[in-house]
């Protein structure tokens, strides 16, 4: 490991290299980070997801004391770099299990600088739901009771992991809690879920609706019957009650 690739001030520099103030302005409308919006206080400079992984790529081995100082910037793309990183780490097979329990702990006491969605899809999975997917899981419930959107959001988007080893039970679990959450970004990042769940287990799938959707929040159930075919999709969008 070369000594750039240990230290986060490093990757911080070849970042700001790259921004644009152009592409600055275009995600702060795209992330809707305007006072009172989603995530309010964020400073973005401007940096394509394609072109941050890119970056990254040199820096995948900075180890948890680094990354918590990503983390802890206020520009958007720097904390996307950690999380991203943070991400890689955790799913490649040759992380020892003591490197992904630090990855998850760094994860868990620093939610807080988790702030949009695009923030959570791109690390809830590999490090919160790759790590527990052997161990309990009490943890995605107390987040899923949280009053901050984005813990609530890491819950349910965490369980992605498991459905690709088919194990729906907590994603179905979750998504039953969430169900009068008064979030948009939830109602979507739990539809979106149900789906991943339904193409493993279209019966699972068929039972939850059956019971929830005269009561479900019309974007989430529009996304979780997105790959219904358009009889199936008109009978549970028909029995959906006026809210």
């Amino acid at each position: 490991m070369t000594e750039a690739s240990c230290r986060a001030e490093h990757f911080v520099e070849q970042l700001m290299a790259c921004g644009s103030p152009d592409g600055a302005e275009k995600a702060l409308r795209y992330f809707k980070t305007g006072k009172g919006e989603y995530g309010e206080g964020d400073v973005f400079i401007g940096v394509r997801a394609g072109q941050l992984a890119s970056l990254c790529k040199p820096f995948i081995d900075l180890p948890p004391s680094e990354i918590e100082k990503l983390l802890e910037s206020p520009i958007h793309e720097v904390r996307a770099g950690g999380l991203h990183i943070m991400a890689k780490q955790a799913a490649h097979k040759k992380t020892p299990s003591s490197r992904k329990k630090e990855l998850f702990e760094l994860y868990m006491r620093r939610t807080d600088r988790i702030n949009n969605w695009d923030l959570v899809d791109g690390s809830a999975r590999d490090v919160v739901g790759g790590y527990l997917v052997d161990k309990p899981r009490d943890i995605l419930y107390k987040l899923a009771r949280s009053a901050d959107l984005w813990e609530r959001r890491i819950a349910i988007v965490s369980t992605s992991y498991f459905i690709r080893e088919h194990d729906l039970t907590d994603t179905f679990n979750i998504a039953e809690m969430l169900l009068n959450d008064k979030q948009d970004l939830i109602h979507k990042a739990t539809g979106w879920m149900l789906r991943e769940a339904g193409k493993k287990d279209r019966s699972q799938l068929v039972s939850f609706l059956d019971q929830h959707a005269g009561v479900m929040p019309r974007t989430l159930l529009r996304y979780a019957i997105e790959h219904f075919d358009q009889a199936q999709r008109a009978h549970y969008m028909g029995l959906k009650k006026v809210r």
